[in-house]
């Protein structure tokens, strides 16, 4: 049996970036390039009607080996984060962690047991790190590495009793769910599924925020600077106002559990045009939509001090709070509990700041809950798991399964 740790070692080597503002979907080929390695993989497993999409996204099903189980949909997505680098990653397990600082590598730095407190928490275990010049890609590959090894489990012990479990693996997940959208419920429609695309062991969590996408565009004049007196429109100056207009303490900095923020994250230009992209996140629906009003009202201010049309706001939902979605299926927020109660794993609920496909997957009729992939410090090149979590992991997932299929 291939383990949790020798699949993850392999899957963050493959370059599975994503990239904003895609043309089309998947929005870079490594996605599809490791759906299809997978595919393989599943196929290898039992696994049945394996499917890649055009979207790169990955289905598959094996088939229940019993009657009256619900079946099960499992999530990860493929792709990694475009906010860091994730190309040619170059993981390492530091073996035995002591608790103190890790080197990274010559040129990625030291993580500072100090400066991340929760490592102490890890002391005695094994640690995968990348070398500092890129990300890890646990988020989301650790997810993969775990829900394959249950799959694996699973074909290993036909004795044990499972219901039919599915498998979804999308694409373009960091840059807004863009593949669990293309969702095809013929391929992919269990009673209930998990996201992996959580933190450390044991957290569960059923709220995420509501969350949009700014595009800001700020029109300016260009003149030359020696005659530009009362002619000139400076785009950067005038996009550097619309942030100052910004409440400064509500960035994620600034923020933590149930308070929302706005992030910019992206601004390029000059004189003539500045562009700015901005995400706006809130777990409380009204206070969500305030956001989305203020970036308005900050617009039109702008626009009554330089001109009609000179900032424009474009802003688009990216996903909601699944809270009320899976409210009502709560019993399956418990079987996840239960299941890590058994592998001395004691839960805990966190509302999570950001979202997961399980956001899509669950206004789609498929109420669907985030569980830990075991990761700590995602999207930098701090980013690490323990080896154990991701072990505890795939145990817990076998865990729900056959405590279903019991039912």
């Amino acid at each position: 049996m291939t383990t949790v740790l020798d699949r993850f070692l392999k899957y963050v080597k493959i370059d599975s970036e994503s990239a904003y503002s895609p043309a089309r979907l998947p929005s870079t080929e490594g996605q599809k390039d490791f759906a299809a390695l997978l595919a393989e993989e599943l196929r290898e497993i039992g696994a049945e009607e394996v499917f890649v999409a055009e979207s790169g996204c990955l289905y598959a099903k094996l088939p229940a080996n019993c009657e009256g189980a619900p079946a099960i949909g499992f999530c990860s997505h493929l792709d990694t984060t475009p906010e860091f680098c994730g190309r040619g990653v170059k993981p390492r397990v530091v073996k035995n962690y002591d608790g103190g600082d890790v080197v990274l590598g010559a040129e990625g730095g030291v993580m500072e047991a100090a400066k991340f407190p929760h490592l102490k928490n890890y002391v005695g275990w094994d640690l995968v790190v990348s070398d500092g010049t890129t990300l890890l890609g646990a988020d989301d590959k650790a997810g993969i590495a775990e829900i394959m090894t249950m799959a694996e489990h699973f074909r290993d012990h036909p004795e044990e009793r499972h219901g039919e479990i599915q498998f979804f693996f999308p694409s373009d997940e960091e840059v807004g769910c863009l593949g669990a959208k293309t969702l095809d419920k013929k391929r992919f429609a269990p009673d209930f599924a998990y996201t992996l695309d959580g933190g450390p062991l044991g957290e569960i969590t059923y709220e995420t925020f509501n969350a949009a996408s700014a595009e800001v565009l700020v029109n300016g004049v260009n003149i030359h600077p020696g005659l530009s007196k009362g002619q000139m429109k400076n785009a950067v100056l005038i996009a550097n106002k619309f942030i100052c207009m910004l409440p400064p303490a509500e960035t994620p900095s600034h923020t933590e559990k149930y308070e929302g923020y706005y992030h910019v994250l992206e601004i390029e230009g000059g004189v003539e045009r500045t562009a700015m992209r901005l995400y706006l996140r809130d777990h409380d629906s009204a206070k969500f939509e305030a956001r989305k009003a203020r970036l308005r009202e900050i617009a039109g201010f702008l626009n009554g001090e330089f001109g009609a049309g000179t900032v424009e706001v474009a802003v688009s939902d990216t996903y909601r709070n699944i809270r009320e979605a899976v409210e009502p299926h709560f019993e399956i927020v418990e079987a996840a509990a239960a299941a890590m109660r058994a592998e001395g794993v004691e839960p805990f609920y966190v509302p999570m700041r950001g979202g997961t496909d399980g956001t899509v997957l669950s206004f789609e009729g498929i109420p669907c809950p985030n569980l830990c992939v075991g990761g700590h410090n995602f999207h930098g090149r701090y980013e690490y798991v323990p080896v154990q979590s991701m072990e505890k992991i795939s145990a817990i997932l076998v865990n729900i399964v056959k405590g279903f299929a019991r039912r």
